[in-house]
């Protein structure tokens, strides 16, 4: 078996926050359990001796929810215990946690620092537009927390990539988010596009990123990246980078730029396991770790045809001048659609910064 991607559940849809547009929140509602509690140990040890005694050369091991850290700093202490007691075969294992860093202490960071986690922590660009919908359980913002929680980091020298999502406001702003990351010194950037809920009509929610929208966004962004990189001094944005490795010739490693579905294991609080963190629905469910092996859970993955699916690209679609570069994009944002729903968006991108982003990937090749 290859190198496996897992990414775990250990407190379910669990949240000491209540972010307006949680695409999580959206799922676990439309199942026929909505949470699954908090993970117990045996299934915590099930999970990882199977997955990693399975694994060939590799294993990631990310978590996310909810909220990870409302499991407890002993729950992960014991994953580096069964880690190092099931690791027979000597594999390469990579720790990442998604936090909305509101639970993060000094004890966390010297924890996450010793065993080399790559941690992911939320923000939505300034104060004012982070606490629109990024809240508390008690309705108050939370931009402060997680300034907090990112001081820490530095203080013990954890390794962060800042992940915000765009949405309607985030998208406008783009000019000032960058300038204010750029004076906090964050250099490790991914943007994630907000998702409407599950088989819902697009552009109703308020919060809705809209196709031009995401163009005008990924322009601008790109404009002020560009000029940077002219100067030697662009921060690591994820998406720009990926497009110069595709002219390169590199797989890119988000799925969604591979424009075909990977193989994800998502185990939720219960082992249940998904082929994605899109798609943790009961129709979706592989199966449960408890009760079955790894090789089962790839044969049901098989069955219902959920990497294939995704190569459902229209011939539209594969004839667009871009497509070598798009690729379709995510299927969660192709699904119920002819095309992918942020098809314009992209294309004003593609048609505006092909050259530019040729001109780099030569310079990077050489």
């Amino acid at each position: 078996m290859p190198p496996i991607s897992l990414l775990i559940k250990p407190a379910s849809g669990n949240c000491n926050m209540r972010c307006d547009y949680c695409f999580y929140c959206d799922e676990a509602g439309k199942r026929t359990t909505g949470s699954f509690g908090f993970m117990e140990e045996k299934t915590l040890k099930n999970v990882i001796r199977k997955f990693v005694l399975a694994a060939e050369g590799s294993c990631t091991i990310a978590f996310q929810g909810g909220e990870p850290t409302l499991r407890g700093l002993g729950f992960f202490r014991k994953v580096i215990d069964y880690v190092n007691q099931y690791n027979k075969n000597h594999i390469r294992v990579a720790y990442a946690l998604q936090t909305n860093g509101y639970h993060i202490t000094e004890e966390w960071c010297g924890f996450l620092r010793e065993n080399g986690f790559l941690v992911g922590v939320s923000v939505d660009g300034t104060r004012a537009l982070h606490d629109r919908y990024r809240h508390g359980k008690d309705g108050a913002g939370s931009y402060d927390r997680v300034l907090e929680a990112i001081r820490l980091f530095d203080a013990y020298g954890v390794e962060y990539n800042i992940l915000t999502v765009i949405h309607r406001h985030t998208a406008a702003a783009i000019g000032e988010i960058y300038r204010e990351y750029q004076k906090r010194g964050w250099q490790y950037l991914q943007f994630i596009t907000c998702l409407d809920p599950l088989g819902e009509v697009r552009g109703q929610q308020e919060y809705s990123l809209l196709p031009e929208e995401y163009g005008n966004f990924l322009n601008t962004l790109f404009d002020l990246w560009y000029r940077d990189w002219k100067k030697g001094r662009q921060p690591y944005i994820r998406q720009f980078e990926n497009y110069v490795g595709i002219l390169l010739g590199r797989v890119p490693e988000s799925c969604e730029q591979r424009g075909v579905c990977g193989i994800q294991n998502v185990v939720e609080a219960n082992g249940n396991v998904y082929p994605c963190d899109f798609y943790a629905l009961d129709d979706y469910c592989l199966g449960n770790i408890n009760e079955i092996g790894v090789a089962q859970i790839a044969e049901r993955r098989a069955e219902i045809n959920f990497v294939e699916r995704s190569r459902n690209h229209s011939p539209r679609c594969r004839a667009c001048p871009w497509f070598s570069l798009c690729r379709g994009g995510c299927y969660r944002s192709r699904e119920g659609e002819t095309d992918n729903y942020f098809c314009r968006g992209y294309q004003m991108f593609f048609e505006k910064n092909y050259d530019r982003l040729a001109e780099i990937a030569k310079t990077v090749g050489r």
